[in-house]
């Protein structure tokens, strides 16, 4: 057994000695020491495949810009079930169906919960929310408020005014437009953001001036610094570098901002109750997320105390779930559309078949559109918003596929490697919405081939909300207009570039020419 304190000690001595010798000394026996100590413990387990590393670092510099496809390279060489090392943290990457199943099903309750990271402790109240509080009892409670109280189907219909007329001022901006080039990014933002601040607190906020507070230019850094690596998550003794970048204050600025709009929304609400309370008790459809979730934490159901950074955490869920990876599947399904004319053209001829003389589209017409679903599949198949998923970490040690898997180990399910795998769909990189035409093959989480929002019981709660969004938008831009690319550009030489980030949506803006549908 090696004599650590005595090794340590004899390093340092030698440092006084002989400088840049017991310099190089020290860095090899560093190295050395560490690698005893980590094969050691791991020695007598059947690991997962995994390829060279680095000390210290791990797998943190093969990640790249773009680690959905980087990890996708990699898997590609070691195998659909891989282990990596972020730092000192062991992190399986799932990269195959059958294996994601036995992540999200088979062994479901084991990797339900969620890593702990700094970054949404600061922003989403010490990680209250939803998608990021740890799996119990705490998690249970917040997910039926969710499911049961904001996002039943019930309730989604319940928005369909909100939906319809929101739609309809889209449609009003294009067509003022005078056959110009329309930038599709900026209109699908501020949609989604209308729709969410309606439905969550009672009114838009896009155009807000009754506050110093810019809530557009605030939501946007949110959702940004969401999805931005914190190398103090998985190193550490570097996170005093976060001080140093500037994240740190980044982060307690966005924080801060958000919670004085978010008191005065939940002021204004409440003031708002106490001088109606008295009248239209029982109108739930009229009540916004803020009156329901004020409702709920007044009832006090179940013995379930909601307290108030609870709710601010449960709202700030919906615009990080409801907002960019909303828009994000819009842009991606009309760059598709401009791309390949032939798709477009047929579902153009469905939408304007069933909607007919009618100047709108509502979505009691949507049930019968085969076509807009199965382009709506394909889009969410090659442009899953969240590439990675939310990633998960297990809760006991357990064997996956004969590996040994150990209690604390990080998941990333692959779902953009998993949806271009050739072994499961014929010409994986094109798209082809006729593949889900004659297919049983869903989004909804019991499918493995395609899961978008995820599987099992941390599968994404608010997937009826966003599909009624964006398949409700795309079949009227459908139905009202036929669209172009702007002059000079081609559909097969367009730039199709990602973004970086949690969610993925394109690098640059989409820009079309809509030219009024004559009908």
């Amino acid at each position: 057994m090696f004599n650590v304190p005595q090794m340590l000690e004899k390093s340092l001595h030698s440092i006084y000695m002989h400088p840049l010798l017991s310099f190089l000394s020290s860095l090899f026996f560093i190295f050395f020491l560490y690698k005893w100590l980590f094969t050691n413990s791991l020695k007598f387990q059947n690991l997962p495949p995994s390829p060279p590393k680095l000390p210290i670092l791990g797998h943190l510099h093969r990640l790249g810009i773009h680690p959905h496809r980087s990890l996708r390279s990699l898997s590609d060489r070691c195998g659909k079930l891989m282990m990596i090392y972020l730092g000192n943290r062991p992190t399986l990457i799932i990269s195959s169906a059958e294996v994601a199943q036995e992540i999200m099903k088979t062994h479901d309750s084991v990797f339900s919960n969620r890593p702990k990271f700094s970054i949404y402790d600061k922003l989403l109240y010490n990680s209250r929310d939803v998608s990021a509080s740890p799996y119990g009892e705490y998690w249970r409670q917040m997910k039926s408020i969710c499911v049961l109280q904001l996002l039943s189907d019930r309730r989604v219909r319940s928005f369909r005014d909100i939906r319809n007329e929101e739609t309809a001022l889209l449609m009003q901006k294009i067509q003022k437009s005078n056959a110009s080039v329309v930038n599709l990014s900026e209109m699908f933002v501020v949609l989604t953001n209308d729709v969410v601040c309606r439905v969550a607190f009672g009114r838009k906020y896009s155009e807000n001036q009754e506050s110093d507070i810019d809530f557009m230019e605030v939501l946007k850094e949110f959702v940004e610094l969401l999805g931005v690596f914190n190398v103090g998550d998985f190193i550490p003794w570097l996170a005093w570098v976060n001080r140093f970048n500037g994240m740190d204050a980044r982060l307690e600025k966005v924080a801060k901002r958000f919670d004085l709009l978010l008191e005065g929304i939940l002021k204004e609400h409440s003031d708002r109750h106490n001088q109606t309370k008295n009248s239209n008790e029982n109108e739930n459809e009229a009540k916004d997320f803020v009156d329901v979730l004020l409702q709920v934490q007044k009832e006090n159901s179940a013995g379930f105390s909601l307290e108030r950074d609870s709710i601010k955490a449960l709202i700030l869920d919906a615009f990080a779930a409801g907002t960019d990876t909303t828009y994000t599947v819009l842009e991606w399904a009309m760059a598709e559309l401009l791309r390949n004319p032939r798709v477009m053209e047929e579902l153009q001829r469905e939408v304007r078949g069933i909607a007919r003389d009618n100047e709108h589209i509502s979505e009691d017409g949507l049930e019968n559109m085969k076509y807009l679903k199965a382009v709506i599949k394909e889009t969410l198949r090659l442009h899953p918003p969240i590439p990675l998923l939310v990633p998960r970490e297990s809760t006991q040690d357990l064997k996956i596929k004969g590996y040994d898997i150990s209690a604390g180990t990080l998941v990333f399910v692959n779902v953009w490697a998993i949806q271009r795998d050739p072994v499961i769909w014929e010409e994986p990189e094109d798209f082809c919405p006729e593949r889900f035409l004659h297919s049983s093959i869903d989004f909804k989480g019991n499918d493995f081939e395609l899961i978008p929002f995820g599987g099992g019981r941390r599968i994404c709660p608010g997937i009826s909300f966003a599909i009624a969004n964006n398949e409700l938008v795309l079949a009227n831009l459908m139905h009202k207009f036929n669209w172009t690319l702007p002059a000079g550009v081609k559909g097969e030489t367009m730039d199709m570039s990602e973004s970086t980030g949690l969610t993925i949506h394109r690098k640059t803006p989409l820009l079309a020419v809509a030219t009024p549908h004559l009908y």
